[in-house]
């Protein structure tokens, strides 16, 4: 199953950071923030990954390019004998990287539905470039699989400021919307979805969390996946600060790969 990782925003509440390069390129414990998203995608066997670029997308297709050269020592041969041999081996042998220029302003409904052509299965994932968790991939996966239903939404208790739902005692999302209110739960990301949530999604400045979802819950298409572990989003310059301080304390709950 492929993942969808949004990575094309340009970031402007972290522009101490953002000013020079994409916010999935910003980075926590000396990696980029993309890097830890895949990293738990693949824990969970999930290894094919498509990045909808925008806001320099060229910077995230130069860090993919040169990541054996980066992540590997290599001994290399100058002059007409031009050869590289890399030494000992990094530990993203298998991933697959898609990287797809969706546009500069296209917004994340857009950049899903332009991604539409290099997802070849039944069902897929979708997830912000910018957010860290522990969800269990594997378990939100099945999840979806049993309700038969065209998405499912990760849903955690609020923090800050995310997509709020009404959710009914059946994990089944009544209503999708974006303001805060007392006692809500709001939305974390990590979708999974089925291939026909692609009828839902129409040109560049479709919103994904605006009328397709809402669109998708109130048709009874959109189900909650509760997740209570660890969910903290990469929004300011002070939360950049503080996923970097809790890797440095190694106490970073979303590294469950080692």
């Amino acid at each position: 199953m492929k993942v969808v990782i949004l990575a094309g925003g340009i970031g402007t509440r972290l522009r101490e950071e953002t000013e020079y390069r994409p916010k999935p390129l910003v980075e926590v414990g000396g990696h980029p923030i993309i890097w830890h998203i895949m990293k738990l995608y693949a824990h969970y066997g999930f290894l094919d990954f498509i990045v909808c670029l925008g806001y320099k997308g060229n910077l995230i297709k130069e860090y993919f390019l040169n990541y054996e050269a980066m992540n590997n020592d290599f001994t290399i041969n100058l002059g007409r004998s031009h050869e590289i041999a890399y030494h000992n081996l990094h530990k993203e042998q298998d991933f697959r990287v898609t990287l797809v220029n969706t546009g500069l302003e296209t917004m994340t409904g857009g950049r899903v539905a332009k991604v539409k052509q290099y997802i070849d299965e039944d069902l897929f994932m979708v997830s912000y470039g910018d957010g860290l968790a522990d969800v269990n991939i594997k378990d939100l996966v099945e999840f979806h699989k049993s309700h038969g239903k065209l998405a499912t939404v990760t849903t955690v208790q609020p923090l800050s400021r995310y997509g709020v739902l009404d959710i009914d005692k059946e994990a089944r999302v009544l209503k999708f919307g974006e303001k805060i209110k007392d006692d809500k739960m709001v939305s974390a990301g990590f979708f999974v979805f089925d291939r026909r949530v692609f009828d839902y999604l129409s040109g560049d400045n479709c919103i994904l969390e605006r009328d397709p979802l809402e669109r998708l819950a109130t048709e009874g298409q959109l189900m909650s996946y509760y997740h209570s572990g660890f969910f903290y989003a990469m929004d300011t310059f002070k939360e950049y600060q503080q996923l970097n301080k809790m890797w440095k304390l190694g106490q970073a709950p979303w590294r469950i790969w080692e």
